[in-house]
């Protein structure tokens, strides 16, 4: 990953980042786990609350993914404008984003098809189970940020 400085300064507010963004894969990658873990969750909460626990389950997901995606959109966007609106992104976005997620809960709370406690249980599991199952593909270092790389099988 490369900086580029967007003048003649070397502050780390004017520095933008260019180069891949690994917020980005990251992102996709846990909504292509949360899309895989969706039917079961689903099931799950049909099984305990019914008709009105899936289609809670369902608006839970959904609501976690466009969450996450939401996320890292902002990290990618902002980053290569300036670390400085970068910083500010994340902490305003992590409100916004909660704002966002309780002004949805809000909105639907009083329909005739949501199980409250499905959509909590939902929303809650979803946020912690995704985050923990995609630490297993995560690299976690400075010099491969994002995902792992994938390694090609032993051919012994």
């Amino acid at each position: 990953m490369s900086t580029t400085p967007t003048n003649h300064t070397s502050s780390a507010f004017a520095t933008r980042l260019d180069g891949p963004a690994p917020e980005v894969d990251v992102s996709l990658d846990l909504v292509k786990r949360g899309l895989m873990a969706a039917p079961v969750l689903i099931a799950l909460c049909a099984v305990i609350w019914g008709g009105d626990g899936a289609f809670s389950s369902l608006y839970g997901v959904g609501l976690i993914l466009v969450n996450f995606a939401l996320s890292a959109g902002l990290i990618a966007v902002t980053a290569r404008i300036s670390l400085g609106l970068m910083m500010g992104a994340v902490l305003f976005g992590y409100l916004i984003r909660l704002g966002l997620v309780f002004a949805a809960v809000l909105l639907v709370r009083d329909a005739a098809w949501i199980s409250l406690p499905a959509l909590g249980a939902t929303i809650i599991i979803t946020h912690l189970g995704l985050l923990g199952w995609e630490l297993k593909y995560l690299a976690i270092s400075l010099a491969h940020p994002g995902l792992k790389p994938h390694r090609a099988p032993n051919h012994r």
